[in-house]
């Protein structure tokens, strides 16, 4: 089994959606052949809390407007370190860049297929660790940041 044209869809505006608000790391797996709960997991991750949300934001409307998808559920919004949104034929999970790190999904799923996702979309890979060695980099030059 593979990921229908639907889902196709979904997680190709989704990852154009995530892209646009500057997520990380945007990757797209097929997990159809080894879950029968859904096609497709989405994932994307952000520097801190609020540009999550913006991401999560950005993508919900996205799907509503422009293919009238809405998630059946919508979890973690309390913190937004780590939120899912379920559209049943896909699973999108927006984390924060350090939850990323510490559950590492990519491993999880490593062996379905990498779906192919728009051009923005695949520039966004490495972003994350691009961001972490620029903070290090700064919090070297400030005074005292270097003990």
């Amino acid at each position: 089994m593979t990921a229908t044209d639907r889902s196709l869809e979904l997680i190709n505006t989704a990852a154009q959606a995530a892209a646009d608000k500057l997520a990380h790391d945007v990757i797209a797996y097929d997990v159809s052949d080894v879950l029968s709960i859904t096609d497709a997991f989405l994932l994307a991750s952000a520097p801190n809390d609020r540009q999550v949300r913006a991401i999560v934001d950005e993508i919900e409307e996205r799907l509503q407007k422009e293919l009238g998808a809405k998630p059946v559920r919508r979890e973690g919004d309390r913190e937004s370190r780590w939120i899912l949104l379920d559209y049943v034929d896909i699973v999108v999970h927006v984390q924060h860049s350090e939850e990323r790190v510490f559950y590492a999904l990519e491993r999880l799923w490593k062996d379905c297929p990498e779906l192919e996702l728009p051009a923005d979309a695949k520039a966004t890979r490495g972003k994350a660790e691009e961001h972490a060695k620029l903070l290090s980099a700064e919090a070297a030059e400030e005074p005292g940041g270097d003990w």
